[in-house]
């Protein structure tokens, strides 16, 4: 996998200045021929003046006559795909650096301004709300335009993270997370869809395309979390959210270097082409599909393990592990250098064997790694091991399948996908699994919460959920 992510990296390190100048110098001859044009949607705008004047054609081909390529895994690979790439996953490792700082940070965070832990899911929840309200409408507007899409989103983001940061009760602390969802939900859309299609112009590496995101994705996880932990040790939890305020400007500014992959709606100036119909699909005619169906399922029962995550493993590695919020930190960076080996594994998987296959054993793994929980924080310790150890696998055991999991739930959607309408259509499954976030952390919190459970039992009920997701999948 090594192989894979490093060229695109370079490629893009070593073009990236003379990219910015070309593209600030072609937005800058862009505006000023069209000063006198009505205004609209300003981003979108300097999005689509952009794709216009450097030809970026609707969908990707794989091959242009005046493109060169470079090889990776013994595969041609355009540079008008691998410059996009590799822009878009140093983008992302940026913004990861700032949320791995922030995941150790929430639950903490409410347990410091006085929330029990079944208030403290409520809050985790939140952004669950917008995120299943806008998934379709997101996924819309991000198949008519990926850049806008991922601006905005990331805008909110921005703002949000910012509000979280000076929230002082339950009420603003709820609205500043519904706000982040909203922001998600809009920035994600775009992301899936530019990711598609760059992953379309290259099939044979579809698989291991999407891994290197997740593989950026962990690494950025892994260098924030233990950071996240000690600006919590010193600063205090309010610090962590403004980390993940300057990472999301970061990106932003990123962002808008990236080309347009798809042809915008037709504005008051560009003539209509009534023979070029806009492709829309309804969720309700995706769902007819069993494979949506059996997909969206998995995604349900996978939910829960990362709600378990977000609610109760911070708090468990806190109590258990040496060193208190640093230990959970560090924790949960260990869980994200294991996406970096669980990522290019799951992407050479769907490659080698298939997305659904792959699908089926990751979320089994996933599954036991969760129900042993309680095991390990039940158990005397094992020889040398101590009983922080035998957790630390458990949860690390499902951080690496899930990790493998996730370039196998994004194949198996784009395999299936109509084109011209992958954005709403990925959106589906995704709003789906996302609806647990409305109930999860809550109901995870009311299970830590009762007396007479052993220690790591809610983490038990979410590895069964994933189970019976992935049971439903294989067989439904």
């Amino acid at each position: 996998m090594a192989s894979a992510c490093l060229p695109l990296l370079l490629l893009f390190s070593t073009n990236t200045i003379n990219a910015f100048t070309q593209q600030s110098n072609l937005l800058v001859n862009s505006v000023r021929r069209r000063q006198s044009a009505p205004y609209w949607n300003t981003i979108g705008f300097l999005s689509d003046t952009y794709r216009k004047e450097a030809h970026i054609p609707q969908r990707l081909s794989s091959t242009t006559d005046d493109d060169t390529s470079i090889i990776i895994a013994g595969v041609e690979v355009p540079k008008s795909t691998a410059k996009p790439l590799g822009l878009l996953l140093v983008a992302q490792f940026i913004l990861f650096l700032g949320v791995g700082a922030v995941i150790p940070t929430i639950p903490l965070y409410g347990k410091a301004i006085g929330l029990s832990s079944a208030m403290n899911g409520l809050v985790i929840s939140a952004p669950a709300l917008a995120l299943l309200i806008l998934a379709k409408p997101s996924g819309e507007y991000a198949d008519r335009a990926r850049k806008p899409a991922m601006m905005w989103g990331m805008a909110l983001i921005a703002l949000s993270d910012l509000g979280t940061s000076l929230a002082s009760s339950i009420i603003p602390l709820v609205v500043a997370r519904i706000g982040l969802g909203a922001g998600r939900c809009i920035s994600e859309s775009g992301e899936r869809g530019i990711l598609a299609d760059l992953a379309s112009t290259i099939p044979a590496l579809r698989g291991r395309v999407l891994a290197s995101q997740q593989a950026v994705l962990a690494l950025g996880i892994a260098f924030g979390a233990p950071a996240g932990g000690y600006i919590v040790e010193m600063y205090g939890p309010r610090a962590s959210f403004l980390c993940v305020t300057v990472a999301a400007l970061l990106a932003l500014m990123l962002y808008n270097f990236l080309p347009e992959t798809v042809d915008p709606a037709p504005t008051l100036n560009d003539e209509k082409d009534d023979d070029t119909p806009i492709a829309k699909v309804d969720w309700g005619d995706l769902l007819k599909d069993s494979r949506w169906r059996r997909l969206s399922l998995f995604e349900v029962g996978a939910k829960f393990g990362y709600a378990c995550k977000l609610a109760s493993i911070p708090l468990i590695a806190a109590q258990v592990l040496p060193g208190g919020a640093m230990g959970a930190g560090a924790l949960l960076s260990a869980a994200g250098l294991s996406g970096l080996l669980g990522a290019p594994l799951g992407g050479i998987f769907v490659d080698k064997f298939g997305s659904r296959n792959t699908l089926i054993g990751t979320g089994v793994l996933s599954a036991a790694g969760l129900m042993a929980v309680p095991f390990a924080l039940g158990a005397q310790d094992v020889g040398a091991i101590p009983t922080w150890a035998l957790f630390s696998t458990s949860v690390l055991t499902w951080s690496l399948a899930v990790a493998a999991q996730s370039p196998s739930t994004a194949a198996f959607a784009q395999e299936i996908s109509p084109e011209g309408s992958e954005a709403t259509a990925m959106a589906l499954p995704r709003a789906a699994g996302d609806s647990v976030y409305l109930f999860a952390p809550f109901l995870l919190g009311s299970i830590a919460d009762m007396a007479g459970l052993p220690s790591g039992s809610e983490c038990f009920f979410a590895g069964f959920c994933a189970l019976v997701g992935t049971a439903a999948f294989a067989v439904l």
